[in-house]
């Protein structure tokens, strides 16, 4: 695993770069310094840039929030998110497990979430007793995002129902403007662990990254995936089989900081072979 100050030094090696957002390209509130310059000499290299994020909302509305944070549509080839693929999933039910779910969903998750059901045949109810599944996209910032505790009431009816559980956003944690906060992945993993079934969609699982793949349009072994969190992003590259590249300046920063050997064991008790480590998304 190489310890990089910048991309520069590998990105000949690479032609498609699927980049994580949360973590590696902004913080929840900004840019981090030297992300959009890095994005900028990405695509005057001429590599192709596809935007990965585990955030419970369309892609659209993704995307648009980037270009608030400066970052425009020609700084990349796409963007695509796990609530995009959950909305694919809910529509066409192709696929068994959502097939069975039904058209009443209790959503457990912030108003700002809500852009998911549109155009979905879905019936929002207020009860456990009414739904017939759970739409988990995360905590929402009025009743806690600290613990899962606010949480538990519906959670606990939902099991004694049986309860399906689709988990948008597979992240147990996130840092937003310095402060750590549980993510969705922390109520569906609880929801699991009490005997819950839970279908999870996003990083690192393979489904999410068929559409990244279209989008950039280049050999596999050409790819270099990006990301701040050994459990989603390092995980999701190993799962799909293209190299990764391991931001220690996100998630795992007051663990490890930057420190190289601490960070390679890290990787090694996962089982994750990242090829290189950087500090931040810098060029």
């Amino acid at each position: 695993m190489q310890t990089l100050t910048g991309l520069s030094a590998v990105a000949d090696q690479y032609d498609g770069y699927v980049i994580d957002l949360w973590g590696t390209v902004h913080d929840g509130v900004q840019p981090y310094l030297g992300a959009v310059a890095c994005l900028e000499a990405l695509r005057a290299a001429g590599k192709r840039v596809v935007m990965l994020s585990n955030a419970p909302r369309p892609a659209e509305v993704v995307c648009r929030q980037l270009e608030n944070f400066g970052i425009s549509r020609d700084l990349h080839d796409g963007v695509m998110t796990s609530g995009e693929e959950v909305r694919r999933l809910l529509r066409t039910r192709d696929d068994a497990w959502f097939a069975r779910l039904g058209e009443r969903v209790l959503h457990v998750g912030g108003t700002h979430d809500l852009g998911l059901y549109d155009g979905l045949d879905l019936e929002r109810v207020a009860s456990p007793a009414d739904a017939q599944f759970i739409l988990n996209t995360g905590p929402d910032a009025e009743r806690g995002t600290d613990s899962v505790e606010p949480y538990l009431p519906e959670l606990r009816a939902g099991l004694e129902r049986g309860l399906p559980m689709l988990c948008a956003n597979p992240d147990r944690v996130v840092v937003k403007g310095g402060r750590r906060m549980i993510c969705a992945g922390a109520l569906a993993s609880f929801y699991e662990q009490q005997g819950g079934d839970v279908r999870w969609v996003g990083k690192p699982y393979k489904d999410v990254y068929t559409p990244v793949f279209s989008m950039l349009s280049v050999p596999q072994d050409r790819i270099l995936a990006i990301g701040d969190a050994l459990e989603t992003d390092m995980s999701g590259a190993e799962a799909v089989g293209i190299a990764g590249a391991w931001i220690l300046g996100g998630i795992h920063q007051e663990m490890i900081g930057d420190n190289a050997e601490l960070a390679a064991q890290e990787a090694r008790a996962m089982g994750l072979r990242p090829v290189a480590t950087l500090p931040r998304l810098v060029w």
